[in-house]
């Protein structure tokens, strides 16, 4: 993404409010990730519930429409992956590093309530798959969220990473998949 020069800066300020309106509702026109944002930080019914609310609906609809068809473990894959690039539009959104979180347990969950019989398919990119979003999420709450909120996140990651041990795939991974939640002291 281009860095604004100090000349396009200076021309910016030049516009009128009418110009910069303008230019402001034609580049949301073109871009829908930064209307959203607009929206986010200048309509106050907005919240970061709303666009919480909006990702789990789309992730829902991700794998209730693209979980279908005769190579269910390869649809699979692809909505955990168009899952995980709707969970960072969310992050990028708001830049709220907690909402990243609650998204990614909300795939988890939605994972574990319907698709575990997946796991054991002869393919193992959708157990690879969300073995990397467990562990990346895991990584998340120890490296960016307070300490009191790992507390509030360690049994149910610590559940998700115990069910991706025991399945027989978990020692043919290529990355170290954490045991559980080690919260330092």
């Amino acid at each position: 993404m281009p860095v604004p020069s100090a000349e396009f800066k200076r021309a910016l300020k030049k516009l009128s409010d009418k110009e910069k309106e303008a230019l402001l509702l034609r580049a949301a026109r073109r871009d829908a990730e930064l209307y959203d944002t607009l929206c986010y930080e200048l309509l106050p019914d907005v919240t970061t519930e709303t666009v919480f609310e909006q990702a789990s609906d789309q992730i829902h609809e991700l794998f209730a429409v693209g979980a279908t068809g005769r190579l269910l473990n390869r649809s699979l894959t692809k909505a955990l992956g168009k899952a995980t690039k709707e969970v960072a539009r969310a992050r990028r959104i708001t830049k709220d590093k907690r909402l990243e979180v609650d998204l990614n347990l909300y795939t988890l969950r939605h994972i574990f309530e319907n698709y575990t019989g997946q796991f054991e398919s002869m393919y193992a990119g959708f157990y690879t798959g969300t073995a990397r979003l467990a562990a990346r999420t895991a990584q998340l709450v120890l490296n960016n969220l307070h300490e009191d909120l790992w507390l509030e996140y360690k049994a149910e990651i610590d559940d998700f990473l115990q069910q991706l041990h025991a399945r027989t795939k978990s020692r043919s991974l290529k990355f170290e998949l954490p045991r559980e939640l080690v919260l330092p002291e």
